[in-house]
């Protein structure tokens, strides 16, 4: 299901998965489907970890990964599954065919 909040995004922040929902920052954003192809990743990743894990286990690398390189946005482009969405958002097919925990090729 898809959710549109025009104000709860912050810069240049535009999609959000918090399983089941996708939440974007305008209607507009419902047409991108590489973002939303992005964020059924990021629910793919979230029911294999049985939601809560996921939200520990992604803050725990974020805060990890900004300490190791000084820098919030960079521990957050550096997080596995981020990199796993990044890498694989323009392949359509990719939420289908992913296997279970594929996230821990891109720690």
């Amino acid at each position: 299901m898809i959710l549109v909040f025009k104000h709860f995004f912050y810069s240049n922040y535009v999609g959000l998965s918090v399983w089941p929902f996708i939440i974007l920052k305008s209607d507009a954003l419902k047409d991108d489907p590489v973002l939303i192809n992005h964020e059924k990743i990021h629910l793919k990743q979230q029911l294999e970890l049985l939601v809560i894990p996921f939200y520990l286990i992604y803050v725990t690398e974020w805060l990890l990964r900004s300490l190791y390189h000084f820098n919030f946005y960079k521990g957050y482009q550096n997080i596995s599954f981020e990199r796993e969405a990044y890498y694989n958002e323009h392949d359509l097919q990719y939420p289908e065919q992913r296997t279970v925990f594929s996230f821990i090729k891109y720690l």
